[in-house]
């Protein structure tokens, strides 16, 4: 039986070594600065960025970027809750999890054809039509994928453990991702094997290979029975509804984090999405290399970070090492948005960021499976906290191309202070909980 209980456990934290190639690759490291080479161009020697048009309608082209991913939250956003709760009733949640892992997979692998060079047209216009459409997909998939991943979390570990499953999961994301991106270095940026966006279908066959080794061990939920697809739908519905009552009127900690979930993660998420955007436009003198170089620094450190995070709430307590990550982010975001502007400064900055990066993405969702009651539908109540943290990606990207459009990339910044102040006060207000004092 123990055997079994860790051979599951083993699944589940592999899934992070499978699927975390996307946020790495796709989100961060390789598909933003090949986005940035695709719309822009050199004129006597300086940078110029393209506007991006898009059926029609113009924008900056971080700013189209900023809004793209923004959409793909808001639909994740929308459908999770709904499938969670058919999930959970239907006894669908490895399916629905294999669904978006494949979607995402394979929109990924799709981005091959992507242009990944400037036509060099200096009209400063240029137009992407379907090339951008796999991003869209890929970032549903992943997104949507993670919601049922996550729910398996209070089923698989007891509370004690939580925080250190959770935090093996990410590490093995952490290591998984880089090994392939290091792969992606030398195969196709410095031995120029073939061209770079080779490196996509390579992110597709990395993600469904090795989930396949979790789909094969994590376990199938139980049916609840209801055989039609309208019978799922309306237990969908009623899942969703009833959980959201439950968090509304009977569990205060649980509602109360989740508020400042949303805005810390809000910013933290963004960050992750817009980091080379950011640096692209304001650091001077920084190189494709650099940036690549940065991320990387942020995965190793991150591994070190999401163990350290563990240890130390074990020590002090889940809130108060969210509140320490939070305080740390803030300073970050403080350095940056005054001091940094070579690229030695941006090295800094990414050193720090990996340190919190983990730390508060792995003690975030162990603080919640903690505090979830005792329940036979996790995965409608993770769809919340998935919920929870699709509106605030939005809301976040949308605000961070929105102050570009209207001022400058810099100036977005100033925004992810104001979530990351609005997350520490409402985690203040977060009353005591039994669950988590009984497990420090």
């Amino acid at each position: 039986m123990k055997s079994s209980a860790s051979r599951i456990v083993r699944a589940w934290v592999f899934y992070d070594w499978a699927n975390s190639v996307y946020p790495l690759i796709i989100s961060s490291a390789i598909f933003p600065v090949v986005y940035e080479n695709a719309t822009s161009i050199k004129i006597n020697g300086k940078t110029v960025y393209d506007n991006i048009s898009f059926f029609g309608h113009l924008f900056k082209n971080t700013e189209f970027y900023a809004y793209l991913v923004c959409v793909s939250y808001l639909v994740v956003a929308l459908l999770t809750p709904l499938l969670s709760g058919i999930a959970d009733a239907g006894g669908k949640r490895k399916g629905f999890m294999q669904f978006f892992c494949f979607l995402g997979a394979v929109s990924s692998g799709l981005l091959y054809f992507f242009p990944t060079k400037n036509p060099g047209i200096q009209g400063q216009v240029m137009e992407l039509g379907w090339s951008i459409i796999p991003l869209f997909f890929g970032s549903i998939g992943f997104w949507g994928s993670l919601v049922y991943y996550n729910s398996y979390l209070p089923e698989i570990a007891s509370p004690e453990a939580q925080d250190k499953v959770s935090a093996r999961g990410f590490t093995m994301g952490y290591l998984g991702s880089s090994i392939l991106l290091i792969t992606i270095l030398i195969v196709f940026v410095f031995q120029k094997i073939a061209p770079i966006s080779w490196a996509f279908p390579l992110v597709s066959i990395w993600w469904i290979g090795f989930a396949l080794y979790s789909f094969y061990h994590l376990p199938k939920t139980p049916s609840k029975h209801y055989t039609s697809l309208t019978g799922l739908c309306t237990a969908g519905f009623k899942e969703i509804s009833k959980v959201f009552y439950e968090i509304r009127t009977q569990h205060l900690p649980l509602k109360r984090f989740l508020y400042s979930y949303f805005m810390f993660n809000m910013a933290v998420q963004t960050i992750m999405v817009m980091a080379v955007s950011f640096a692209s436009k304001e650091i001077i003198g920084i190189k494709p290399a650099d940036l690549i170089t940065s991320i990387l620094l942020i995965q190793f450190l991150g591994v070190a970070g999401a163990f350290l995070m563990a240890l130390i709430s074990k020590k002090i307590g889940n809130i108060k090492t969210l509140m320490l990550s939070i305080m740390i982010w803030i300073a970050i975001c403080v350095y940056v948005y005054q001091f940094v502007y070579k690229p030695w400064q941006f090295y800094i900055a990414a050193a720090f960021v990996g340190l919190v990066m983990g730390g508060i993405q792995s003690n975030a969702r162990s603080t919640y499976s903690k505090l979830l009651p005792q329940t036979q539908d996790p995965t409608s109540y993770f769809s919340f906290f998935d919920l929870a943290e699709k509106i605030g990606l939005a809301i976040g990207t949308f605000s961070f191309g929105l102050i570009e459009g209207f001022l400058n990339i810099r100036s977005s910044i100033l925004a992810l202070i104001v979530f990351f102040v609005l997350g520490l006060l409402l985690l203040l207000r977060v009353p005591k909980s039994e669950k988590l004092s009984a497990i420090k």
